[in-house]
């Protein structure tokens, strides 16, 4: 992709509604676009790191045997009326009505629609276990809606739904999705911390936050320095084995681990002072059990191997891929901008023309473009006519994992320059050399 014809509206200066890190370099990267209080459009750069988060999760959740539908955004009271939670969930839901003055709302969550579905379909308990998800716009009314897309009112997320015949099935279901939330964090780059937690308006009585340590966090958290040390399943993991996952689940809720809500002092003082961690978090994911619920009001049940009706036993396993991102440039950045991990970056190198016009460099860039790209590697080359400080400026601020830097005095002797933008370390090697360089070489 070439940058003069690329929409990237980068900001010089910092805009003054911005109070957290992510929000100003969301902004100032081109990111967003801020519409109204709480709501944001994704602009091109921004929109290619969404998709990439949305990948990594969907990639995940197939693997540990949910399947994907999308379920819509505006829903019917009268769903929401059976389970008991219409006049219950408060003014963060926003209640609309149609033409037929019929009453809706604008999901802020999918618990009774996918109840629904659920309970049209399936009886029996051969059908079970059960997981459906979707990745799909919510809204709620957030009274003070603040930092950018951390706490916006319309947000993008993940949400899983599990069924299964009893609470024996459903902790299996809870225990998939809790390894499932382990790797994705991990593709990402980040280290997340499964810490127990209220269930909230949700309900329920088994429940995880999955926490990544940053300073600029919205909340306080504690846990065991182990946690910093523990290894994360790789791709062979089965989630088919039950025994296997729950022993992942085991290791991984042993040691102490607690948000601030759910901290407890007496068996906080329990653990050597050396091995404490307190620190800020941030909220990337939170898992729920919650039985029946919702399908005793709603009437999903199935017939069982003993011939009798259950009422089906459920989960819900939630991620915020446009919060995500934000909560990933908290965690990752310098005075610069941001620093993206290769696995979500938006392109995976900056090639940078230090002298357009120049039929040397502009042939070897042309070159070099063409030979990244045919390797798979996303390429945005920097064609502009821009001063070479701003050049490394939007680089810089961008974040892209590496810079390939084509000056006329390197072209001539066939060399470029290279940029790690994690580590900032710079090397000049031989043309041939840029693939194998930007691929993890030495």
């Amino acid at each position: 992709m070439r940058l003069s014809r690329y929409f990237l509206p980068i900001l010089k200066e910092t805009p003054r509604e911005a109070e957290i890190v992510s929000h100003r370099l969301m902004l100032r990267a081109g990111m967003i676009r801020q519409q109204g209080q709480g709501s944001f459009s994704w602009l091109p750069l921004g929109k290619r790191v969404l998709d990439k988060v949305c990948r990594i999760i969907r990639e995940e959740q197939d693997r540990a045997g949910a399947l994907e539908i999308l379920m819509p955004t505006i829903q019917s009271a009268e769903l929401w009326r059976e389970s008991g939670r219409y006049d219950d969930y408060g003014k963060e839901m926003l209640r609309i009505k149609d033409r037929q003055e019929r009453d809706m709302l604008y999901g802020p969550t999918n618990e009774e629609m996918v109840t629904d579905i659920f309970r049209s379909y399936v009886k029996s308990y051969k059908d079970l276990p059960l997981n459906l998800y979707h990745i799909q716009w919510k809204f709620r009314d957030e009274v003070r809606p603040r930092f950018g897309v951390m706490r916006s009112r319309e947000f993008l997320m993940k949400d899983a739904y599990s069924f299964d015949l009893d609470y024996e099935g459903a902790r299996a279901a809870y225990n998939r999705m809790f390894v499932s939330y382990l790797r994705t964090f991990t593709r990402m780059g980040l280290q997340a911390i499964p810490m127990r937690a209220d269930t909230g308006p949700i309900g329920g009585d088994l429940s995880h936050e999955f926490i990544i340590l940053a300073e600029t966090g919205e909340s306080q958290v504690f846990c065991h320095r182990d946690y910093l040390g523990l290894a994360v399943p790789g791709e062979d993991v089965d989630f088919a084995n039950d025994d296997e996952i729950g022993g992942i689940v085991k290791t991984w809720t042993t040691p102490y681990a607690a948000t601030d809500e759910m901290h407890d002092e007496k068996a906080w003082e329990g653990i050597p002072e050396e091995q404490q961690v307190s620190a800020r978090g941030i909220e990337v994911g939170h898992i729920f059990h919650f039985g029946e619920k919702y399908s005793k009001p709603m009437g999903a049940k199935v017939a069982g191997p003993d011939g009798k009706e259950h009422f089906v036993s459920m989960g819900s396993y939630g991620i915020g891929p446009s919060r995500l991102i934000a909560a990933v440039i908290e965690a990752m950045h310098d005075e610069n901008g941001i620093v993206w991990p290769e696995s979500i970056a938006p392109f995976d190198v900056a090639l940078i023309n230090m002298k357009v016009g120049d039929e040397a460099c502009d042939q070897l860039c042309e070159r070099i473009n063409s030979v990244l790209t045919k390797a798979g590697k996303d390429v945005l080359y920097d064609d502009t006519d821009q001063r070479a400080g701003g050049k490394f400026a939007t680089a810089d601020l961008i974040g892209l994992p590496w810079q390939v830097i084509v000056g006329p005095r390197g072209a001539a002797a066939g060399e470029v320059e290279i940029k790690n933008r994690r580590t900032g370390e710079r090397v000049t090697v031989p043309t041939e050399q840029v693939l194998h360089q930007v691929s993890g070489g030495a």
